[in-house]
């Protein structure tokens, strides 16, 4: 089975030049963490070095509470070290473009940031976003990664949990078709610890949140979708036949829209478990090449060992991938869809934000 700054510097002009010597770009990156911590942009160039080229960059859109009543003096940092629920953080939009701004033109090149500072189930969503690339036009080329349904943290955040058939996601969805922004989205495709596919009554049902993730694609043919991991999870494992309902919907040319990440050291495990695993993972990439990117999900990652540690796993896959398959998942893929996104941004932001 598959898987398995100055702010004050609004307007730039970002030459489209990559690195020589690119051999990996990067789709799914945080810059920070779940209480906002992480890392800066020259330290991620530092491990970047020439191989890597270009890098999709947030944060973290959800912060995680200290409450003393929880934990006491045990400050939790990530989503699982606490009962307290999560808050959407709308700070992390201005962060990551001061951020941004504060490199030279030559390294802005190498990064396409994301909004992400948004609740999905707020209607005003969308004047978010519109707010956010008004006030730093020439910066930003989509947005998410963002959660719908996510194993342990869409239930903690408050307010929540968001919906794949609440209208203010369609709203999002189409604000982002509008102006041309790529979109990330982390759903994951069935719930934690799902029922044994080997018993009839499971065998019978549809993953949780396929079917409304479907719907949700199709009703937006106009916005470019990445769906994060494949729709699994820490513990939301490959659904039965997993390869074959992704082959289902890129076959189908009404998800043309559609896109899937394979990034996270934790959904590689489910791909490299076994030379079988990998042997269906590398057929599916094979036969549908321009529709896969890679990411590493990495979260402030401590030194470039680190950093790279979703690469490192998928040794296996990389060397069981035709050369051209290899090359659209590791490089063009991403250069083409975030190269697209960025034009169309631009253009947006030239004909209706004003100097």
């Amino acid at each position: 089975m598959l898987i398995a700054a100055s702010v004050g510097a609004q307007s730039t002009t970002v030459p489209a030049a990559a690195p020589s010597r690119v051999t990996l770009d990067d789709s799914h990156f945080h810059l920070t963490n779940y209480v906002q911590k992480g890392i800066t942009l020259h330290d991620l160039l530092g491990m970047m070095g020439d191989s890597i080229g270009r890098v999709a960059l947030f944060g973290i859109p959800l912060q995680q509470m200290w409450v003393y009543g929880v934990s006491g003096d045990r400050a939790p940092t990530y989503y699982l070290q606490s009962d307290a629920p999560l808050y959407y953080y709308s700070f992390t939009d201005a962060f990551i473009a001061a951020q941004y701004l504060a490199l030279p033109p030559r390294d802005r090149a190498r990064f396409d940031p994301m909004i992400t500072g948004f609740n999905p189930a707020d209607m005003y969503a969308a004047d978010h976003i519109r707010r956010v690339l008004a006030t730093f036009p020439g910066v930003f080329t989509g947005i998410g990664e963002f959660s719908i349904h996510k194993e342990f943290v869409s239930d903690k955040a408050d307010p929540g949990p968001a919906s794949l058939i609440n209208p203010a996601l369609d709203s999002v969805l189409a604000t982002a078709g509008e102006i041309g922004l790529l979109t990330i989205i982390h759903n994951d495709m069935d719930v934690p610890f799902a029922p044994d596919t080997a018993s009839q009554a499971a065998r019978e049902q549809p993953p949780a949140y396929l079917d409304q993730m479907k719907a949700l694609v199709r009703r937006h043919p106009n916005t470019t979708i990445i769906w994060a991991h494949t729709g699994m999870g820490r513990v939301v494992r490959p659904v039965r036949n997993h390869a074959a309902v992704l082959a289902s919907m890129l076959g189908d040319p009404a998800f043309g829209n559609l896109y899937f990440d394979i990034s996270w050291d934790l959904v590689a495990r489910y791909i490299v478990s076994s030379p079988e695993s990998v042997r269906i993972t590398a057929d599916l990439i094979n036969r549908f090449p321009d529709r896969f990117v890679f990411g590493t999900d990495a979260v402030a990652p401590a030194n470039a060992t680190a950093y790279l540690t979703t690469n490192t796993l998928y040794a296996p896959l990389w060397a069981a991938l035709s050369p051209d398959a290899r090359s659209k998942v590791r490089v063009s893929n991403y250069e083409r869809l975030f190269g697209a996104a960025r034009t169309k941004v631009r253009a947006w932001e030239a004909a209706h934000v004003s100097n």
